[in-house]
């Protein structure tokens, strides 16, 4: 079974270029950020609630992603909300976001693929061996939304999550989003780690959006 932070991972790859969907990076680190604290979560270790974010068991998870993060805010002079957290751990994001795509490969999920621009700059490109994954997690997250039944933690913060970087909107039309707004918000707003990685989000957009206009 993958990790909500593999989810999310899966997610912001397009299948077709092998390159993430969203921008800027910063919303994907952000997203990783939430998921890799939901995923500490459900494994009790830490529990966030509206204003804080605390470590209940700092022992091992043996997931070393997870435990980088897990030590990180153990070792933390102060107790910090979750928009704290999410922001500090996305702004070093690249790392972890390179060792689960490793992690990825590693199991057959994804397949890593060098490419040259002009010829002389290397960049890296990941792509979907079968898309049996990402299917399976889309189809977690309608399952989620066209339910009426309250989703489990790992479904609501995988919505959560999707919402906050735009992903939806690849998902459904205009139409079936309208439609669906309430439902997402309710599942949304369910989780306090989810909220505090759209806020953080939406903080990142409106810092950036004066420079494009620039």
């Amino acid at each position: 079974m993958l990790t909500v932070a593999e989810d999310v991972l899966l997610l912001v790859l397009d299948d077709d270029s092998g390159t993430f969907v969203t921008e800027p990076d910063l919303n994907i680190n952000y997203a990783l950020a939430g998921a890799l604290l939901a995923d500490l979560a459900l494994k009790g270790r830490v529990q966030a609630d509206a204003s804080r974010l605390f470590v209940l068991d700092p022992a091992p998870t043996g997931d070393n992603v997870q435990d980088a993060v897990l030590a990180r805010i153990a070792e933390a002079d102060e107790v910090q909300d979750c928009a704290y957290w999410v922001a500090e751990i996305g702004q070093k994001g690249d790392d972890l976001r390179e060792r689960l795509l490793d992690r990825l490969v590693d199991r057959g999920i994804l397949k890593r693929v060098e490419h040259k621009v002009l010829w002389v700059f290397e960049t890296r490109r990941y792509s979907m061996i079968d898309g049996r994954e990402e299917r399976e997690i889309k189809r977690r997250i309608m399952d989620c939304l066209l339910s009426d039944t309250p989703p489990s933690h790992e479904d609501a913060i995988l919505v959560s999550l999707a919402d906050a970087c735009n992903l939806l909107d690849q998902m459904l039309s205009d139409k079936e989003l309208h439609h669906l707004r309430g439902r997402i918000d309710a599942v949304a707003g369910s989780e306090a780690i989810g909220q505090a990685v759209a806020e953080t989000i939406r903080q990142v957009r409106a810092s950036v959006a004066p420079m494009i206009m620039i």
